[in-house]
């Protein structure tokens, strides 16, 4: 399994990085108004939001290659997390659109959400 990329830097994110956690809990509402929970997720998701600018041609280009070759959201991959290094071996993107901003060189800009499966 692939691994996302790293920045020229070492890096696989530029701060202020976003990161959440998803717990699915379905809730059944009976008419005496009493409630029934129960768990849709055996375990909590991630989702990290990585924002990237001022990269160059090289590292914008890597980023693109990547994400075409995972199909956008279709294929999985590891992903480090940054801020512990713990490694996530089933990633996938989470939208089958990348939003690329080359305004100049050396000033190239993108925005990518990945999710745990």
């Amino acid at each position: 399994m692939s691994t996302f990329p790293q920045l020229k830097s070492g890096a696989v994110a530029q701060y202020p990085l976003r990161r959440g956690l998803r717990f699915a809990t379905h809730v059944t509402r009976f008419l005496d108004g009493t409630e029934q929970r129960f768990r849709q997720l055996a375990n909590v998701r991630r989702r990290w939001i990585i924002r990237l600018d001022l990269l160059d041609e090289t590292e914008i280009s890597m980023l693109e290659d990547f994400f075409a070759a995972r199909k956008g959201r279709l294929e999985s991959f590891t992903f480090v997390d940054p801020r512990d290094a713990t490694s996530y071996p089933d990633c996938s993107f989470e939208s089958d659109d990348i939003a690329l901003s080359m305004t100049g060189p050396m000033d190239s800009r993108t925005q990518l959400i990945i999710r745990q499966n």
